[in-house]
């Protein structure tokens, strides 16, 4: 409403105090109100409407300006008096227009009288303003807001409106009247056209309460009063405007306008809509709804819809909102609906699709389908839904591969000879996420991971784990419970999202799935369900202890149950030889109760490794981690298994009756001696002298004196716990020593690292035990080796460093149990062996030099014809571009005739 000004002519700078007494307060209406200042004696339509002007509202602003000029022109006589005249001011709305808006004198405080004037002061009979009063939308302000009635074309001097206003503390719903000086007073913003706008604050707490407030106003030196005015906040609600108003095209190809509710409103809304399409015709439409979603029937391809929302009070008073900035939806000439669909594998989708050719729909019968404009659709998948609609199913959807920058496949509908650009977007992810839950071994949290590595990534899609959990136990299938809550999980560097539940209820069933959150819609990954019970990874076993056992030669492992859980567990046991890399071995124990395991073990003088883990017996959970290693230590098990092998080397005259004899032996292997020696000791025993023992301590050389027709010793090794159990004896006879059974040796050289040695024996009728093979180069001071041959070898070889050009010496001994026989000795190898040798080595130098001789020679041959026959041929024209043998086939033979 245009503002107007009332002008005041003042011949004296005297004031004129219009004052209104407090009678019987004014409720304040939802809807606008006017205030209205009189002189007495002046009924509502004497005031306001003049004889020459209709009592129809809409008419006052436009004939005021006329009526008041004419009252100018007069003769003046009706304001002689107004000096002495007292003004009354009321409120009053369109719907009491035919009411008179007078105000009697009665109960007023003081009467109301203005000073002498000499002069004309009011050139109008009255003050007229357009109020209205709503509470905003954040349910903290009030607000009053004022406009002049009639445009006022004269000068205004010093307008200001002041409200003073009172909010009691009880809630009353006919207060009684207070007194002025409770009223707290707020000063109005007014503009340069008089209108002005009062806020006022008021607590949450008091919107159901009685504001009682009244107004002053002051323009060119006069005061006006308002009578008293009376709301409850709550009855004079003005809502923001409704938030987030939005179009879409429904799968049934209507307009759905959507939109929501604003904020701090304490009471459902009623809501208008309105809404204008522009296609072929041009339509409009107003309509009042309860929900948030409006369905448009029918929508067009090529066609503008432009939409308006605002809301009210459902029940009860209230004001209208503003209403929303207009949303504007022009629809494409091929319509897809929905435009993108966001779905999992295996789903059943389905697209429809208003096809418009040339301001002319295409029948649904001649719509066909394509798939990325490469594979057509088939037509069993196509449905006609009306004259004009098509849609086409897609049923168990594979994931969608992408294709470059684009992770969609992109479905065209067209016409039955040509594809419009537009399309629409088929996305297809595989939602199969596993989650893994493990509930840690003091039963106070439980950690769940999973990993997106084996799905799709979506741009723009956020990924959020979400959860219920049910009192007790789990459902035999698990389903997504419409409450549920979401988990915080955090991204590990191994590509994992963890999550941790604490505290849990170990018997609570938590049901779980990954949500996959994008503009498109979302996505749920098949639920699981998991029992932290039935999850437990258990601490360790503790006070892990490993020995080998002393005389039984056993690997024993001892262990402790952990605390938790409760239930009974089996063990797993892995052990192996101390090193970087140990090759494990398992072993397992299904005995709850057991707290110990011995296991044989190959080597008992060595570092074994072991380390123990455990898991329910029910088979339900995680095993545990492996507890710390524990080390075997080495110790003497057991006697030594046997004494060392041992010989000998004579010293002395052959011809005389005593020689030296000094005993050679190996240092028994920890596998014989369980696990260490300590010392040796040599037993004699002779028929004069009878037995007795000598201690060597740890040498591997011991010389005696042979002086004795036969003399028997033997090596013993002693380790802390006794003497070996086996030993080799080896009896010295001068009669045997004579006994030949030997017939032939041969040596035969294979390489520089190898000689075959064999022999022929003769029959004999002593006990053969063994042989004893020697070897040594005689051009060096080397000592002597030797080995211990089985009695039923007849060919040995012989592993050493050999020279050919060097002269060797080999000698065998055949070892009875009489004695030590005659031993058959050579002093160089076989001599035809020698020379084939020689040969051999020849060959095995020529051979390979021949063989790739020949290889060379047949690749230069080979690159040699390819290159003759692409110089041969280059300049010989290809006879299928001649003239004359166009139409011959040069593969099919022809006989001259």
């Amino acid at each position: 409403m245009v503002c107007q000004k009332f002008c005041v002519i003042l011949l004296h700078w005297e004031f004129i105090y219009v004052i209104t007494a407090f009678n019987l307060s004014y409720t304040i209406t939802p809807w606008r109100f006017k205030l209205s200042c009189m002189p007495p004696n002046t009924t509502y339509d004497y005031f306001l409407l003049p004889a020459e002007v209709s009592k129809n509202t809409s008419s006052l602003n436009g004939y005021y300006d006329t009526a008041v000029e004419a009252k100018f022109n007069s003769s003046g006589t009706y304001f002689s008096d107004l000096s002495k005249t007292t003004f009354h001011c009321c409120f009053w709305n369109e719907q009491d227009i035919n009411k008179n808006c007078s105000v009697h004198a009665d109960n007023i405080e003081g009467k109301t009288f203005a000073s002498t004037v000499n002069f004309l002061v009011f050139q109008q009979t009255g003050a007229n303003w357009n109020i209205q009063c709503w509470m905003k939308g954040g349910l903290k302000l009030f607000i009053c807001y004022m406009e002049p009635l009639f445009k006022n074309p004269f000068k205004t001097y010093n307008f200001k409106v002041h409200l003073l206003y009172v909010l009691p503390e009880v809630l009353e719903d006919s207060p009684l009247v207070p007194q002025k000086g409770s009223f707290q007073i707020v000063q109005c913003n007014c503009s340069v056209h008089e209108c002005c706008e009062c806020l006022v604050p008021v607590p949450t707490t008091k919107l159901n309460n009685t504001l009682l407030m009244y107004l002053k106003i002051t323009s060119g030196g006069i005061i006006f009063q308002s009578p008293l005015m009376s709301v409850h906040p709550i009855n004079v609600v003005k809502p923001d405007p409704p938030v987030g108003l939005h179009t879409e095209i429904t799968d049934d190809g209507n307009l759905k306008i959507s939109w929501s509710s604003p904020p701090w409103v304490p009471f459902p809304l009623q809501y208008q809509v309105k809404y204008s399409e522009n296609s072929t015709i041009m339509r409009e439409v107003d309509q009042i709804v309860w929900a948030t979603s409006l369905l448009v029937d029918g929508v067009l391809p090529g066609a503008s819809y432009e939409v308006r929302v605002r809301g009210k009070r459902l029940h009860g008073p209230g004001i209208w909102s503003d209403w929303t900035t207009p949303h504007t939806l022009t629809t494409q000439d091929v319509i897809y609906f929905p435009p993108k669909i966001l779905t999992s594998v295996g789903s059943n989708v389905s697209f429809h699709c208003i096809y418009k050719n040339e301001d002319k729909i295409v029948s649904s019968k001649k719509i066909v389908w394509w798939m990325n404009l490469a594979e057509k659709i088939s037509q069993s998948q196509y449905n006609v839904v009306s004259d004009h609609i098509s849609k086409v199913t897609f049923p168990n959807l594979n994931a969608t591969k992408p294709r470059g920058k684009f992770t969609y496949d992109a479905v065209y509908c067209c016409n039955e000879h040509e594809c419009h650009h537009r399309y629409a977007e088929l996305y297809v992810i595989d939602v199969n996420i596993k989650i893994s839950c493990e509930t840690d071994g003091y039963l106070t949290k439980m950690t769940c991971r999973w990993s997106t590595n084996t799905i799709q990534s979506l741009v723009g899609s956020t990924l959020q784990l979400r959860y219920h959990r049910s009192s007790l136990y789990c459902s035999d299938i698990p389903s997504i419970h419409p409450i549920s809550e979401p988990k915080d999980c955090h991204l590990q560097r191994d590509g994992f999202y963890e999550c941790i539940f604490q505290p849990i209820f170990l018997l609570s069933g938590y049901t779980m799935w990954i949500r996959i959150n994008h503009s498109l819609g979302s996505l749920d990954s098949p639920p699981t369900c998991v029992l932290p019970d039935s999850v437990v990874k258990p601490l360790p076993p503790s006070s892990v202890k490993a020995e080998i056992t002393v005389k039984v030669g056993l690997l024993k492992i001892s262990w402790e149950k952990p605390v938790f859980p409760e239930n009974n567990l089996r063990y797993q046991i892995r052990y192996g030889l101390r090193g970087k890399e140990v090759q494990w071995k398992m072993y397992e124990v299904y005995d709850a109760k057991s707290k110990s395991a011995s296991l044989p073990v190959p080597d008992l003088c060595t570092v074994y490794a072991v380390q123990v883990r455990c898991k329910r017996l029910d088979g339900l959970g995680y095993w545990s981690n492996w507890s710390n290693p524990a080390y075997t230590v080495v110790m003497d098990i057991k006697v030594p298994i046997r004494g060392p092998e041992f010989w000998r080397i004579l010293n002395g005259d052959i011809t005389k009756k005593e020689r030296n004899v000094t005993l050679l032996w190996k240092p028994l292997m920890k596998n014989d001696s369980l696990c260490s020696v300590r010392r040796y000791v040599i037993s004699h025993y002779t028929s004069r002298n009878g037995t007795w023992s000598e201690d060597v301590g740890n040498h591997t050389k011991f010389t005696f004196l042979w002086t004795e027709q036969a003399h028997t010793v033997t090596v013993l090794a002693i380790n802390s716990i006794g003497a070996s159990f086996a030993n080799f004896n080896l009896t010295f006879s001068w009669p045997m020593s004579k006994v030949n059974i030997v017939q032939s040796l041969s040596a035969y050289p294979l390489n520089s690292s190898c000689v075959i040695l064999s022999w022929i024996l003769s029959p004999c009728d002593y006990n053969l035990m063994y042989f004893i093979v020697e070897w040594k180069n005689l051009n060096e001071d080397d000592e002597i080796k030797w080995l211990r041959i089985p009695s039923s070898f007849k060919k040995y070889y012989i592993h050493d460093h050999f020279i050919p050009i060097e002269k060797y010496q080999f000698s065998l001994y055949p070892i009875f149990m009489e004695g030590v026989g005659k031993p058959k000795i050579i002093n160089s190898f076989t001599q035809d062996d020698i020379e084939k040798h020689q040969n051999d080595a020849g060959l095995y130098v020529i051979v390979p030099i021949i063989i790739s001789s020949s290889i060379l020679l047949l690749g230069t041959l080979l690159i040699s014809h390819q290159r003759m026959k692409k110089l041969f041929w280059e300049d010989v024209p290809n006879p299928k571009n001649c003239s004359w043998a166009q139409g011959l086939n040069f593969q099919k033979r022809t006989d001259i005739l």
